[in-house]
């Protein structure tokens, strides 16, 4: 796609222009329309106009040592040098002449009057509605106009290009092209779906976390129709003007169905289709504005060939008169992809870059489970940015995988140096989450153990890659979870007899997921089927909130306890029998700084 921009400028842009036209004239233009004809004459021709009386009114200027004086009509302005006369005043004086006490004005003044105020007033005016005949036409009214364009909607407008996005750049969302395709298939012909009775949703939501694809796709939907495609984003249209928002909604639409059929596409949607909550003194801008979209989306007027698009990460916040069929028809869920999926997106971004013919996108793909697609396509990138620092003109499968590293856990730190009795600490630690997970039947298999440190902030990790898909965890794969994320201090305390803060985001791990078993899963008997939590913001971070008396949050919390204690004493056990194994692989992690899951599964079953 390529955007087709009309160059915009605000009304003041233009009174400026006018402005500065007229000052130029009256500091220009002006004094030499205005010049009156002097005549320069000598000094005898201007005493014997004295004696002949035919001075009108004399004006002696001993600085410029120049006299003015005008005949007896005051039509002809003479001027002469001066000269020494002592009885000059006296004969002047003798002819009848007048002295004048202000300046001889060199122009007329009827010509004055005209070229000061009459002429600069008429351009002006003339200039004004020139411009304001433009502007009204272009910006559709006068309050628009009024303002500068704040009312005039700032849509970007792409039309088809040979470069525009299609359906075949975007991977890992086909449940999401499919239904799109539909809409595309309507815009090309809509007479098939006429001639059954049906009729194409008046507006697509599609709701996702971020970094998964909605605004590509609504840009696929519009290169592979070959339709106009207005976007917006939805905070666009909240002007500090009670009004602005609305006629801007009002214009948006006007284009859009000049343009019909077309697809306008509205960015973050939840900027102005919060739920209305009545309450006196609130956003009247942004609830006019809805109020407009509302009416635009389905007034008395149809919008014939006009499809919304619009995209948001809190569905649960947009008005419920927004989201009900006859407006927002149709809800597309664009949610973070499978293996498959993961998979079909890396190579998408891997043609855009020069990579090994060896590289196993599957097991990237394994290894970046939970990535979004922006993610993934940061992944591809970080491989290429690191395959140039090493001099190499093709990306290899190290590459990926550290950089998958990097996405998740930052760069390593070149220049973090830890004391031997923490990077022992260190070793032990992470050995104790690998031979935990290891001797667990519901743990994901060892992938990479490393100490080197990050610039997360992590000294050290452990990664776990699941073999397949994976939508659903029992609550055994839970309990060994926590296990698992209890290992690294277990091993501590079992080593050292003592414990240090490397466990801190371990901690907090397991106690979210205890929590979650308790609160949100159903999986206490205390407490069975009963939702004690409920989640506010699903697709941006997941917020939860406890839904229950004091007391029950009392024993919430103490139910939270004894199962992580469980757990731990869990991994202590597990520990205590490997205890070799434990010494063993820590040295041999200490030694080498990272391992491969299967250097630790050979020394482990050795």
């Amino acid at each position: 796609m390529h955007e087709v921009k009309t160059p915009k400028k605000p009304l003041i842009f233009y009174y400026c222009v006018a402005l500065l036209i007229l000052a130029l004239f009256n500091f220009l233009a002006m004094p030499w329309l205005a010049q009156r004809q002097i005549r320069e004459v000598d000094y005898g021709t201007f005493m014997s106009m004295t004696e002949r009386g035919e001075v009108g009114v004399v004006e002696v200027q001993e600085q410029e040592n120049q006299i003015l004086f005008t005949d007896k009509d005051g039509t002809t302005v003479y001027e002469t040098g001066m000269m020494p006369d002592p009885g000059l005043t006296e004969r002047l004086y003798a002819s009848g002449a007048k002295f004048s006490g202000v300046p001889i004005e060199r122009t007329s003044p009827l010509l004055s009057a005209l070229l000061s105020w009459v002429l600069p007033i008429a351009v002006f005016i003339g200039i004004g509605q020139l411009i304001s005949r433009k502007m009204t036409k272009n910006m559709g009214g006068p309050n628009a106009m009024m303002f500068g364009g704040m009312g005039k909607s700032n849509a970007k407008i792409y039309v088809q290009s040979s470069e525009g996005i299609k359906f075949s750049d975007v991977a890992g969302e086909d449940e999401a092209k499919e239904n799109l395709a539909e809409i595309v298939s309507y815009l090309h012909d809509p007479s098939k779906y006429q001639e059954i009775g049906a009729s194409m949703p008046k507006g697509v939501l599609l709701v996702g976390p971020p970094g998964t694809g909605k605004t590509m796709l609504a840009k696929a939907v519009a290169g592979e129709a070959s339709v106009p495609f207005f976007s917006m984003s939805g905070s666009e249209f909240v002007e500090m003007f009670v009004g602005m928002g609305a006629s801007k909604v009002r214009d948006l639409f006007k284009q859009a169905k000049e343009k019909a059929p077309c697809i306008v596409f509205i960015d973050e949607i939840d900027a102005i289709g919060k739920k209305r909550d009545g309450q006196i003194g609130g956003n009247d801008e942004r609830e006019q504005t809805l109020n407009q979209l509302l009416t635009e989306m389905d007034g008395f007027e149809g919008n014939t060939g006009v499809i919304i698009l619009a995209a948001t990460n809190r569905p649960e916040s947009l008005d419920p008169a927004l989201t009900r069929p006859g407006r927002f028809d149709r809800r597309v869920p664009v949610e973070l992809p499978d293996l498959k999926g993961r998979e079909a997106i890396l190579r998408v971004h891997a043609r855009k870059i020069k990579a090994a013919e060896d590289v196993d996108y599957t097991q990237i793909a394994r290894m970046a489970s939970g990535a979004s697609g922006a993610e993934l396509a940061n992944i591809v990138n970080e491989a290429a940015l690191r395959a140039v620092r090493d001099g190499r003109k093709l990306v290899t499968q190290s590459d990926l995988e550290e950089s998958i590293e990097v996405v998740i856990a930052g760069y390593q730190k070149k220049n973090a140096i830890l004391t031997d009795q923490e990077k022992w600490t260190v070793s032990y630690h992470e050995i104790g989450h690998a031979l935990v997970a290891a001797r667990q039947t519901h743990s994901a298999p060892v992938q990479k153990i490393t100490i080197i440190p990050r610039t997360s902030g992590a000294l050290g990790y452990t990664m776990q890659v699941d073999t397949g898909n994976h939508y659903l965890m029992t609550k055994e794969e839970i309990e060994a979870k926590i296990a698992t994320l209890t290992g690294g201090r277990a091993a501590e305390e079992i080593r050292f007899g003592t414990i240090s803060t490397g466990a801190s985001n371990d901690i907090e791990q397991a106690t979210k997921l205890a929590r979650a078993m308790i609160t949100r899963y159903g999986m206490s008997e205390d407490f069975d089927m009963v939702a004690l939590e409920t989640v506010n913001n699903q697709y941006l971070g997941g917020d939860a909130s406890l839904a229950c008396s004091a007391d029950t949050q009392a024993l919430i919390d103490r139910k939270v306890v004894e199962l992580v204690k469980e757990s731990h004493q869990k991994a202590l056990d597990i520990l205590e029998k490997d205890r070799a194994k434990l010494d063993e692989l820590a040295k041999y992690l200490y030694e080498k700084e990272t391992i491969t899951g299967d250097e630790f599964m050979a020394i482990l079953d050795a």
